[in-house]
């Protein structure tokens, strides 16, 4: 996931807004009681993730993979009082861990957590979405994309985290697993669509950022 040099990557943090109390708490607790932080959006990505939410100013946004929620507290930032951001995940263990950084957010009664399947749930809200960010499960990336498409508002955007995947996506075909080919699948799927413009960021493990034409 690391593909800047060190030095670059500590320069880039050292110039950026400093994290918030809460969010370095949830870093830090995140590393040490739960496993694979890496999937943690971090300081850096978080600030990005915020400060696209503040360009957007979604009043409704969707997000498929919570993990501990650093990045719902992050999308959640720029919403109003009447904005809502509905974040969905499998994993029933992570949730007590989760909920309890939700609820001392300053944005809690902003923020559904919603425990299940994505591909179940998504049909059933009866929302439109300024902003969709997805980060869950490789295969499902292509999935994920059609289900909300036709949900978000037309200038609306979809941001997709790990679209470079460690680097695994330049790979020959024959390393690729079904996670990595799912990525592939997503990049190709997204850039060859009609209704949508997109641009790949390569920051962190790559930021595809998708707006609806």
């Amino acid at each position: 996931m690391e593909f800047l040099p060190e030095e670059i990557e500590n320069y880039a943090l050292e110039h950026t807004s400093k994290e918030q109390t809460l969010l370095s708490e949830l870093n830090r607790q995140t590393h040490i009681n739960i496993l694979q932080p890496r999937m943690l959006s971090g300081h850096l990505q978080g600030r990005i993730l915020s400060t696209f939410s503040h360009m957007i100013r979604p009043k409704r946004i969707l997000e498929i993979g919570t993990y501990t929620g650093y990045s719902a507290l992050c999308l959640a930032e720029s919403l109003d009082s009447s904005g809502k951001l509905f974040t969905i995940d499998i994993n029933k263990e992570l949730e007590p861990f989760t909920r309890s950084y939700i609820k001392k957010s300053q944005n809690e009664h902003k923020i559904e957590y919603l425990i299940g399947n994505a591909l179940d749930i998504i049909p059933h809200l009866d929302e439109k979405w300024d902003l969709v960010f997805i980060d869950a499960d490789k295969e499902n990336y292509c999935n994920y994309f059609d289900l909300v498409l036709d949900k978000v508002v037309d200038g609306g955007f979809i941001i997709v985290d790990n679209v470079l995947w460690s680097g695994k996506v330049i790979e020959s075909i024959d390393k690729k697993d079904d996670e990595t080919l799912g990525i592939v699948a997503f990049n190709e799927k997204v850039h060859n669509d009609p209704r949508v413009e997109n641009v790949l960021f390569p920051v962190r493990d790559g930021l595809m950022v998708v707006r609806k034409l």
